[in-house]
């Protein structure tokens, strides 16, 4: 197994394979994306079969003589979409652009890769999501904000790295239908302010040139007062012709010299970043500004909606950090150009292992949107705990906001489907770096691949994607097959479970976000997280509270403003409530709490216990790094479970009914 090639390390196919009759490919690669659409099932199917199919052009199919896979061009398929099929013993891959025959062979390996025969082969498939990208928070020294895999494969020292790694990743991203990457960090300074000058333009051609190549457009994040950093204007006034003709002039220089530059993401007036607020302007005046720029050369501006400058004292029970995204934006619906796109996070808060759906979806009618979830793993175990994320997500794109009477899911929203917007998508924070396994737990690949799998096709179900990741990385073996799908499946119910109950975050250690520490932010000047007292816990948000439940659309207002009414799993998010109030299980609050502690403790030692038992089933060095992070992890749940059970009691002073020792 080459883990440096994640799922893309190909086994040896079975002798009884019907793959191993196709000896040609007939294609005329004209493109970079074509050559590597050829190259790739040259590469995969020789490695998998023993013998790599050899290239013929179009013209000589019927000279052939053998079965053969046909490249053939659609005029009326989807932009990106593909459809894969047997024709007389033959594999036609049938898409309208390059970048849809490229989706086609890598569907064809994938179907290789599980098992699956060509014949009879009959799959049509189209992306769902328009954009489907990757946000790194690589810094140009080469370190990464909130990453747990290693350090940069982009940069280091303050240079932009171009190698054999980064073909590997574009590979690794096309093959699961990712088109997208912003590659430096959302909080822009340093170095990384320059990269919209020629210090960078080389490297950043190159790298440009690959990603294409792959279908992937490059973006970056940029600095809001790069005019003003860079020494060449006093000021970063959206509204200033001085500063919008800067932007103007530099944009025309960046994408001339970087010509398959997507755009630019863009993180303003949230957490010490500069913006038009400095200025008295809105969010809508600063990225209309640098979107006029961009246009002429098809650039998108991605405009981050995380912004939560609302410091509060821990005694103001009004203001509340959850409202400050939708509060910000909502009154500009309609107000920003089309090439501007909100990027929206799946909760009003901060990634945490449970929230409800960011109230903007269903809120924002006339505005391209854009979901952003986050696989590195930040509030769920930072990739030393398994944590399959997939759930979640299908989840949240699950949800009905009620904005309209039909397709009115945050799937529907986010890939156009109800309001016919084509610019949005989905993006993910990363959860890569230069570690030999790309993220650091082997087992949370799953979550990278998940996230492109899903982004292209929502319908996927989270437990197929998780058993075709398995197969595809570590091979047929049906114990460890199922051995994997277990603790995948289970890892984030069981996170969640000796994590933070019932919809509460942010028990964690300040500034660097791992362990448990109930009060860490509770009376932080950024807001107050559970508000527990010897009588309760909870943050009030109905009406009665901060107001939050109200934002929502009905019904989902009023299920969120009701103790009765609102889901067990989110009632603490929403409301105070005794500790001995009953929950919808019949479970009181101090039971529930007691009880998920110990039992998601139970469910990791089950998880251990099971993994432990594929020792020689699957590569050594995988199952000793795989077996230290969990053992690591089954003693960091025992922790969780002790601090958090232990300050409830001690603060509810409440026996656990079933006499378990806590301290």
């Amino acid at each position: 197994m080459g883990f440096e090639q994640a799922w893309l390390s190909y086994g040896v196919l079975r002798k009884e394979s019907k793959w191993r009759g196709i000896e040609r490919i007939c294609a005329d690669p004209a493109s970079p994306v074509m050559k590597n659409a050829v190259g790739e099932l040259q590469k995969a199917l020789g490695t998998m079969t023993g013998k790599e199919p050899v290239l013929c052009s179009g013209a000589d199919k019927e000279a052939a003589g053998t079965r053969c896979i046909r490249f053939r061009q659609d005029g009326e398929g989807k932009a990106d979409g593909y459809h894969v099929y047997e024709e007389s013993g033959d594999v036609v891959i049938a898409a309208s652009s390059d970048c849809g025959m490229l989706y086609g062979a890598f569907e064809l390996i994938r179907q290789a890769q599980i098992g699956n025969s060509p014949v009879g082969l009959d799959i049509a498939k189209d992306p769902v999501m328009p954009l489907r990208m990757l946000n790194h928070w690589d810094n140009m020294d080469g370190s990464i904000e909130r990453g747990y895999s290693g350090n940069s494969f982009f940069f280091d020292h303050d240079e932009i790295l171009v190698d054999d790694r980064t073909v590997t990743y574009a590979r690794l991203l096309a093959s699961v239908g990712i088109n997208g990457a912003v590659i430096n960090n959302v909080n822009v300074k340093d170095a990384a302010t320059w990269l919209i000058t020629d210090r960078y333009f080389d490297k950043l051609r190159q790298l440009s040139e690959i990603f294409a190549g792959y279908g992937i457009r490059l973006f970056l994040s940029l600095n809001y007062a790069a005019p003003v950093e860079l020494g060449e204007l006093d000021s970063a006034d959206p509204l200033s012709e001085e500063v919008g003709k800067w932007w103007k002039d530099r944009m025309k220089l960046v994408f001339e010299q970087v010509p398959h530059l997507g755009g630019f993401l863009i993180k303003a007036d949230s957490e010490g970043r500069p913006g038009p607020f400095t200025y008295g302007r809105t969010h809508a005046d600063g990225a209309n500004m640098l979107a006029e720029a961009v246009e002429p050369y098809g650039g998108l501006i991605i405009w981050r909606c995380f912004v939560y400058n609302c410091k509060q004292d821990w005694r103001d029970y009004k203001t509340d950090r959850a409202r400050s995204g939708y509060d910000n934006f909502i009154e500009l619906d309609g107000a920003f150009r089309d090439n501007v796109i909100l990027q929206i996070k799946n909760g009003p808060m901060d990634f945490q292992v449970r929230e409800p759906v960011h109230p903007l979806f269903g809120g924002l009618k006339d505005t391209n949107q854009m979901l952003e979830v986050q696989i590195a793993q930040e509030y769920t175990g930072q990739q030393r705990h398994v944590c399959y994320l997939i759930p979640m997500f299908q989840e949240v794109l699950g949800f009905r906001t009620y904005v309209t009477e039909t397709d009115d899911t945050v799937k529907d929203l986010v890939s156009g489907k109800t309001f016919g917007h084509t610019k949005c998508g989905m993006a993910a924070v990363a959860n890569t770096g230069n570690d030999e396994n790309w993220t650091g737990h082997d087992l949370a690949a799953a979550n990278l691949y998940g996230f492109g799998r899903l982004a292209f096709d929502p319908s996927a179900l989270a437990e197929e994607i998780a058993r075709e990741w398995v197969v595809r990385t570590f091979g047929e073996d049906e114990e460890v097959c199922e051995v994997l799908l277990f603790i995948l499946m289970n890892s984030w119910r069981a996170y969640e479970m000796y994590n933070a109950p019932l919809g509460i975050g942010w028990m964690v250690n300040p500034n660097y976000h791992y362990g448990p520490s109930v009060d860490g932010y509770e009376y932080d000047r950024w807001g107050t997280y559970h508000r527990a007292d010897h009588l309760g816990i909870g943050v009030d948000r109905s009406h009665h509270g901060t107001g939050y439940a109200g934002l929502y659309r009905e019904p989902n207002a009023s299920m969120y403003d009701s103790p009765e009414s609102c889901p067990d799993e989110l009632l603490l998010f929403f409301h105070h409530m005794p500790y001995d109030h009953k929950l919808q299980s019949g479970k009181t609050v101090i039971q529930h709490i007691y009880d998920t502690h110990f039992e998601g403790v139970e469910l990791v030692d089950e998880m251990v216990k099971r993994f432990e038992s594929l020792e020689g089933k699957i590569p050594d060095k995988a199952y000793r790094r795989m077996l230290d992070r969990f053992r690591h992890q089954k003693e960091h749940a025992r922790e969780w479970r002790d601090q958090i059970n232990t300050y409830f009691y001690r603060k509810s002073g409440m026996d656990d009914e079933k006499g378990r020792q806590i301290f």
